[in-house]
């Protein structure tokens, strides 16, 4: 299995964001979904390179955040917000997109 792609793991961010009530969650339980429903290879859970004690699709969560002012980025194109520091929220054009 090949690594899942930072856009593989923001459409699911969308997606699993666009299920709940609040519309949001924290950084800790978008993870917690992800290690939980999101086949993973061992590629995506060696040890990241750049961020001691987080695997590699790990860093790709946070890179959502961190690359929020570049094009192609979630953040950037509309479908999420950062809502306050360690949380994520979809917007209407996220849940659009998942629909």
């Amino acid at each position: 299995m090949a690594r899942i792609t930072e856009d593989k793991i923001a459409d699911e961010v969308v997606k699993f964001l666009s299920s709940r009530i609040s519309k949001e969650a924290t950084t800790k339980q978008i993870k917690d979904h992800i290690r939980a429903n999101v086949p993973l290879s061992d590629e995506d859970r060696a040890q990241s390179t750049t961020r001691d004690g987080e695997e590699m699709w790990e860093q790709q969560v946070r890179n959502i955040v961190s690359h929020r002012k570049t094009p192609g980025n979630a953040i950037c194109d509309g479908y999420l917000s950062r809502p306050s520091k360690g949380k994520l929220r979809v917007t209407p054009k996220g849940e659009k997109r998942t629909s």
